[in-house]
């Protein structure tokens, strides 16, 4: 049942328009969320102007007013994953973002001179930022959570899983589109004895991976996946579709079946969304991820079409939601030490950034999936392999 009770705020926030506020209280109710409430998932105004800013600009003025200090909750990630649970997002869906919509529909904004933008805005952050959040393996993607106890656990049951299920033999090659920080290379490089090639469009990263797998058999690559034209055993990509963009699926999935051997397995690991024709968040696409498109099943399926048989379909994104909380808690411990350099409206963005991606997680927003694919069918089928840890 509906709550009808309203608490209302300290009148020294209440805003200006007095009609906004009682809407953004009455919509917020709907989600079990009281404005001025004493609950962890409760919002404090801090300013009259946020529910001006919601209303006018949506996410995006959700968002930015929380990086402002406009508006606070205890436990941000609870307030957007009953916004969402709720679909409050579907109700306020300001005409301001129409440009933004139909720019992420019909242009191409992830071009090979935009796709460079994402790895200098975001993943050149620093490795020594991102190694005081991340698993000692760097690795910036969902862990697989069912039989870990911690975030460096589950990264590594995450990459034994991959590693299973592309059924990876020693002497293979095996190309990783996207590698970040190189976690997957090294660890198959490692355990399963193969020689592997990764491609990122971010300095940082190749730089960092070159000198932690030094003596392996692993190349680092500053490429466009666009430009890859040689034969592998093995594919994978993990964390990486989210930026491809739906004007180019088509080309990255003709750009894998080139260059996977007949007989080979592409592993495609990515966050996805539940319905295809909705546009990428404004405040993520503005303060987080530049381009950044998620996919649907629908889209990728489309993309696939004709160059891919699906042997596997995996879905744990209710795991990204325990990443996120892990990587929240690593950065709240390490931010002493990067406040003086990031500054406090960053520090604001990086926290609403992990919590409202958790929530959304959390509230089965976005999904988290491991496909498995092939050129012309496993003979024979293909068996999901177990997903217990390796023995050590």
């Amino acid at each position: 049942m509906e709550s009808k009770s309203i608490i209302q705020p300290s009148p020294a926030f209440i805003s200006q328009d007095s009609s906004l506020h009682q809407m953004m209280v009455e919509l917020l109710e709907k989600a079990d969320i009281h404005v001025g409430g004493h609950r962890p998932w409760d919002m404090r105004l801090n300013a009259k102007e946020v529910p001006e800013r919601i209303f006018a600009d949506g996410s995006l003025g959700l968002g930015e007013s929380y990086m402002d200090g406009s508006w606070e909750a205890d436990q941000v990630d609870e307030f957007i994953c009953r916004l969402l649970r709720a679909r409050l997002d579907q109700r306020v869906q300001p005409m301001k973002l129409v440009f933004h919509s139909l720019r992420a529909k019909l242009l191409n904004l992830q071009n090979t001179k935009r796709a460079w933008q994402v790895g200098e805005a975001h993943y050149d952050l620093g490795n020594d930022f991102y190694s005081s959040m991340l698993d000692p393996r760097m690795t910036y993607t969902c862990g697989y959570w069912k039989n870990a106890s911690n975030l460096a656990e589950a990264q590594e049951a995450k990459l034994d899983l991959i590693c299973k299920k592309l059924r990876l033999e020693p002497g293979m090659r095996v190309l990783d589109i996207g590698c970040g920080w190189g976690s997957f290379m090294g660890y198959a490089a490692e355990h399963c004895g193969v020689e592997c090639v990764g491609v990122t469009i971010s300095k940082e990263q190749a730089d960092w991976a070159q000198k932690r797998y030094a003596g392996l058999p692993l190349e680092f690559r500053l490429q466009d996946y666009r430009e890859i034209d040689e034969q592998f055993d093995r594919i994978a990509s993990i964390g990486m579709f989210e930026h491809v963009g739906r004007k180019n699926h088509r080309t990255f999935m003709e750009v894998a079946a080139r260059c996977l051997a007949d007989d080979g397995l592409f592993l495609l690991h990515t966050i996805g969304k539940n319905v295809s024709n909705t546009t990428p968040d404004p405040w993520i696409d503005r303060y987080i991820f530049p381009n950044g498109d998620l996919p649907s099943i629908g889209q990728m399926a489309e993309a696939a079409g004709g160059l891919f048989v699906t042997e596997d379909l995996h879905n744990f994104g209710a795991d990204y939601d325990k990443t996120l909380m892990a990587w929240h808690s690593n950065f709240e411990a390490a931010w002493p030490q990067f406040q003086n350099r990031l500054g406090e409206r960053f520090y604001r963005m990086w926290r609403y950034y992990l919590l409202s991606c958790a929530g959304a997680f959390r509230a089965r927003d976005i999904q988290l999936w491991q496909w498995v694919l092939s050129k012309h069918g496993v003979q024979g089928g293909y068996t999901r392999p177990d997903d217990a840890p390796r023995s050590r």
